[in-house]
């Protein structure tokens, strides 16, 4: 158990030291509580602007404890880790340690895919392992939690990396871009032209290439536990998204949970307190706790 405040100290006194032999200390902050918790933000991974992880730790958790690492959504071509701030305010105020990235977005011109993006969840998992004995936590002891695309990210790592990722949480995450049912879906005549620069192939409906199989989580499927929520009037991402995964993961005896809810579009939690406070946040705190 935690924490000796020297330790502590030695941990954020690592990471400035490791900013200032850097080109670009501007926007990098560490804030120290009262009770020696600790949130630093804007810390590189990388060498990319858009590499930069946010770190908080509670003042005391198990040296076992996982790490939360949240990707945030903004169908793969917007959005920053500042708009998961509640999630990752709620972890630590359940003293559940974490990191809030940010990671480079889909371009065709700059040749992102989503695969550059699963890298940096490596690149951002390598950088945290570096500093974990500092933290007293384990490398390589994560569960990845996203939203809409990064539920997407989240699934499709999580189910490549099973030795480091022990569960995953997927907030109305999309799972499947090539099944006959897709392909035959209304859903698919409007996200078709999105998976096409989020594969980087071009989308042909009669001869759908492989690669849009290999970025479907529900042809990846792993053995980690997986927490599914999924909207049942969905725009964005299709209900069928959530079901089609729970149904995958039950026919393969995958340890799971799927929260489906009635009357609720995408991303409930920016939309609904009442959602959010007594169903999505109450079965993200048992699935990482139990």
């Amino acid at each position: 158990m935690k924490k000796l405040i020297l330790q502590y100290h030695f941990f954020v006194l690592g990471l400035i030291g490791f900013m200032l032999g850097s080109c670009n200390t501007r926007k990098f902050k560490v804030w120290v509580g009262t009770n020696n918790d600790q949130k630093i933000y804007n810390l590189k991974y990388g060498e990319h602007k858009r590499q930069k992880i946010d770190i908080f730790l509670p003042s005391d958790y198990p040296e076992n404890s996982p790490v939360v690492l949240i990707v945030h959504g903004g169908a793969w071509t917007l959005g920053k880790k500042e708009h998961m701030i509640q999630i990752q305010k709620m972890l630590f105020k359940n003293n559940i340690p974490s990191i809030s990235m940010n990671y480079r977005l889909v371009s065709k011109s700059k040749k992102i895919t989503y695969r550059e993006q699963l890298d940096d969840i490596n690149s951002a998992i390598t950088k945290f392992n570096s500093l974990a004995q500092k933290a007293e936590l384990q490398p390589d002891n994560y569960i990845l939690l996203g939203e809409s695309a990064g539920g997407h990210l989240s699934l499709l790592y999580g189910y490549q990396h099973p030795e480091i990722i022990k569960k995953i949480i997927s907030l109305s995450g999309p799972t499947d871009f090539y099944s006959p049912e897709y392909l035959n879906s209304f859903y698919s005549k409007y996200t078709s032209p999105t998976f096409q620069k989020v594969v980087g192939e071009k989308f042909d409906r009669q001869n759908l290439s492989e690669e849009f199989k290999k970025a479907s989580p529900v042809y990846n499927i792993s053995n980690v536990p997986t927490l599914l929520f999924q909207g049942n009037t969905d725009f964005l991402v299709n209900q069928k998204q959530g079901l089609v995964l729970d149904s995958a993961l039950t026919a393969q005896n995958i340890p799971h949970k799927l929260v489906f809810m009635k009357k609720t579009g995408h991303a409930p939690r920016f939309f609904s307190k009442k959602k959010r406070d007594s169903i999505i946040y109450p079965n993200i705190l048992e699935w990482i706790k139990n």
